[in-house]
């Protein structure tokens, strides 16, 4: 299992010194574009889910060509470390275009997705919670949370076009969270602990 995962890192003592500097690049301007985009989409949650589909369509587009060129272009990557750079950049330039080509439809399906995703995730656990709530001493919490799950559930399910705001201000904050952590692994690619 070792070897397996040894196949699939990204390890910077084997990058030469303008390759490290090439992905610490690329990871930073996939942080600032996620910091952007998601302080964007925090600041105005009232606008439209069409702009909030576009913006993250931009951040799609930005995001994959950054790692298809990180796996095209740095040196010392190993084999299967570049073929995954350069499926994931292809697979969210893909993502991105079709959101910025059909922004009306993404927005409608995204919304539709992730409300019943979600309305579903929350329903069964708020069952299983309470099933698994036995004899223990914190049961009462247990069934408490399993319940506001369940109800969440069913309100997020019930009009997931309504939640959509709710989710896409959840994603931004997401995004400016996820921009951060990249730039921070960023400045720390290749330096000694």
């Amino acid at each position: 299992m070792a070897r397996l995962s040894s196949l699939f890192t990204l390890d910077s003592r084997e990058l030469e010194e303008t390759a490290g500097k090439r992905v610490r690049w690329w990871l930073g301007l996939s942080g600032v574009a996620a910091i952007i985009i998601g302080l964007l989409i925090v600041i105005w949650p009232g606008d439209s889910a069409t702009t909030m589909a576009l913006l993250l369509g931009i951040y799609f587009i930005v995001a994959g060509v950054a790692y298809f060129l990180m796996g095209i272009f740095t040196k010392g990557l190993k084999g299967w470390s570049r073929a995954l750079d350069i499926i994931l950049g292809l697979i969210m330039l893909a993502a991105g275009i079709i959101i910025i080509l059909q922004p009306v439809e993404s927005a409608i399906f995204l919304g539709l997705f992730l409300g019943i995703y979600l309305g579903i995730i929350w329903l069964v656990e708020g069952v299983v919670t309470i099933i698994q709530s036995g004899d223990e001493p914190s049961r009462g919490w247990a069934i408490t949370f399993g319940i506001i799950s369940i109800l969440a559930g069913l309100v997020v399910m019930t009009s997931p076009l309504w939640s959509i705001v709710a989710l896409f201000w959840f994603a931004g904050i997401l995004l400016i969270v996820l921009g951060i952590t990249q730039i921070v692994r960023a400045v720390r690619f290749g330096k000694t602990r």
